[in-house]
């Protein structure tokens, strides 16, 4: 699972979380995905509180809003991130 923010205008990545990067893959190589996708939503909502963004658009690539997209959202939120 990953997540990314982009500048739509500029074409450029701000920031960007996975279950590969090692801040998030150590802790969640055995856990549900679920658990995992949270971990991410929190990455994501902390790299980006780091950068300065406050509001994002929250794009699910036509995912529906349940399961691991829900966790991943859920936990961008709780960590500051409004969308």
């Amino acid at each position: 699972m990953y997540a990314q923010l982009i500048d739509d205008a500029a074409g450029h990545t701000l920031a960007a979380a996975s279950t590969l990067c090692q801040e998030v893959a150590t802790d969640s190589k055995d856990a549900p995905k679920n658990i995992a996708a949270q971990k991410v939503g929190s990455r994501i909502g902390k790299l980006a509180l780091e950068n300065g963004i406050k509001q994002v658009v929250f794009d699910r690539a036509g995912y529906k809003y349940h399961g691991r997209v829900k966790a991943l959202a859920e936990a961008a939120r709780q960590a500051g991130l409004k969308f």
